[in-house]
């Protein structure tokens, strides 16, 4: 599974779709940074970042496994099985984890003041989190889920804002809260309620990776 996933990574550098999130990460981050997080601000802006992050995430990890030729995919499972969908999340994790560092590299050399070893694991956690909430989103809207791309972007698109919305209205449990995230950061909050809200940030991309490796049993 490791070297099909190893395999899979190479193949979308390789074809160069792995440039277009990267771009746009890139284009989000001059925007983000281009003036210094100022002193205080530390956690706040890690957990901005960790929620904006989430549909680059999401891109990415989509554009990973919608690039294997049907053909190709039928072999994998061919030869490993069903663990072959799971090779797909795990190379879409990696993928992103490169990008949640080159961001949070960026987030790093932008901060007027050195945050606390508290805030750092918290933002690391943060995007860690949203790691996970847009791999998942990016799954669910791939080409094994949806075969057409039109309906696959619409699907991304909406699904974040949904999840924005969700956090906004009065049953944040409904998704991922990460509206929660930044104002508990920004109100400095954050790191006592961090264990709980971890969990809550959990349950929403387990299920939805649940939900997708049933769909991966019904269809290639």
């Amino acid at each position: 599974m490791i070297a099909l996933a190893r395999f899979r990574i190479a193949a979308y550098v390789r074809s160069h779709r792995a440039f277009q999130p990267l771009i746009g990460l890139l284009v989000l981050l001059g925007i983000l940074y281009a003036g210094p997080v100022p002193s205080g601000a530390e956690l706040g802006a890690m957990a901005d970042s960790a929620a904006i992050l989430i549909p680059v995430f999401a891109w990415a990890a989509r554009g990973l496994l919608d690039g294997e030729p049907d053909e190709q995919r039928m072999i994998a499972i061919t030869a490993v099985g069903r663990a072959e969908a799971t090779a797909g999340i795990v190379a879409a994790w990696i993928f992103n984890s490169g990008l949640a560092a080159i961001s949070f590299a960026a987030l790093v050399l932008r901060l007027s003041d050195g945050p606390s070893t508290a805030a750092v694991l918290a933002g690391v956690g943060l995007h860690l989190l949203a790691i996970l909430a847009g791999t998942t989103l990016g799954a669910l809207t791939s080409r094994p889920i949806l075969s057409s791309p039109a309906t696959s972007t619409l699907v991304l698109l909406l699904g974040y804002l949904a999840v924005l919305l969700l956090s906004m209205s009065g049953l944040p449990w409904l998704t991922v809260p990460v509206m929660t995230w930044m104002r508990e950061a920004h109100h400095g909050e954050l790191l006592a309620h961090f264990p709980a809200l971890a969990a809550w940030s959990l349950l929403w991309p387990v299920l939805g990776l649940a939900a997708y490796a049933r769909l991966r049993r019904t269809r290639p």
